[in-house]
């Protein structure tokens, strides 16, 4: 299991602050999330960054059982 931490607007569309997920890619982390909360996390999860140990990680990065992973929407400040 993949420990993911939403925040945000991901964070509301998940109706959650983290779940956590069976996944063995970004990509297939992405697929599992949509399946477990819906169409309005996929709208979202398309300008997310999703971070893997750190860094900013592709579909295809393999996530080791254990890892939390960071959904992040896009965001401003200075």
């Amino acid at each position: 299991m993949v420990m993911v931490r939403l925040f945000a607007a991901a964070a509301e569309a998940a109706d959650a602050d983290q779940t956590e997920v069976s996944a063995r890619t970004v990509g297939e982390l992405r697929e599992r999330l949509v399946q477990a909360h819906g169409d309005a996390l996929d709208r979202v999860l398309r300008q997310c960054a999703i971070v893997v140990e750190g860094s900013r990680s592709d579909d295809e990065v393999v996530i080791v059982p254990g890892t939390t992973v960071d959904v992040l929407p896009p965001f401003a400040g200075g």
